[in-house]
């Protein structure tokens, strides 16, 4: 039976998470719903990270096996059909018979976005944090690098987790700079629950001079969630790129 990877990207706003719950919409429930139309049978979908409520994606990876003899511009072409507009299918693949969205996966890039500017943005208001007074960007950016490496994250881990492993390697964490906007991006090869939202909440802090660049240290060391800063809202969260090994498909590398 054949496997398809599809790159999706969505609107979060009005989704509980990627994540089937019962009597409220999420991201796979509603995908599944149009798979399982098109096939005329019931279709589960694997997706590469668990996405919470009102976090958007670029690029989140998913994928399904079926029999039903559709090509891949034809699948691409239903699956758009039978979405809501919030959600797109942006390629669909056929993948090696291993290929697993989500055990798969060798790394993840997510950005963060924060509006930093005096006045509300309403354009912006489901799509980035809003902080309303000015940010040390030179110590956010130092404080960014104390966290780059393999590290025990167990102080950005949000519980109850099903995980037992808090080890993590972070390549990239940088910050930059479009107009008002300030983007965070990181890049890593897996991720804890909220762990980029809970490292954003205490760069935050760093920018508001209520913590030093060199207290990172002092998180990470903890190993304590109540160690470290807030959770940042999610709807500033964007999941942008799933990389995978050349032998299940994609071929990307890390930035």
């Amino acid at each position: 039976m054949p496997t398809f990877k599809v790159i999706f990207e969505y609107d979060g706003t009005r989704y509980s998470g990627w994540q089937r719950q019962l009597y409220v919409p999420t991201i796979q429930a509603t995908v599944e719903d149009a798979l399982t139309a098109i096939a005329q049978t019931p279709l589960t979908l694997v997706g590469a990270g668990r996405t919470d409520a009102g976090v958007h994606a670029l690029g989140q990876v998913a994928s399904f096996r079926t029999d039903r003899g559709l090509s891949r511009r034809e699948w691409l072409r239903a699956l758009n059909a039978h979405l809501p507009a919030d959600i797109s299918a942006l390629s669909v693949e056929e993948a090696p018979d291993d290929f697993h969205a989500r055990y798969s996966a060798s790394g993840k890039l997510y950005e963060y976005h924060l509006l930093n500017r005096s006045e509300r943005a309403p354009l912006l208001r489901e799509r980035a944090w809003m902080l309303y007074k000015p940010l040390d960007l030179a110590a956010m950016t130092d404080a960014a690098s104390c966290l780059i490496g393999a590290h025990d994250f167990s102080s950005f881990e949000t519980a109850p987790t099903d995980n037992e492993n808090p080890h993590c390697r972070l390549d990239r964490l940088d910050l930059r700079g479009e107009g008002d906007l300030l983007v965070l991006s990181f890049y890593a090869d897996r991720f804890l629950k909220q762990m980029v939202r809970s490292m954003v909440g205490t760069l935050v802090e760093v920018g508001q001079g209520k913590r030093t660049a060199t207290d990172m240290k002092t998180v990470l060391a903890a190993r304590s969630r109540a160690a470290a800063g807030r959770t940042a809202p999610a709807h500033g969260l964007y999941l942008v790129r799933v990389d995978y090994e050349e032998a299940t498909g994609a071929v990307e590398s890390p930035p």
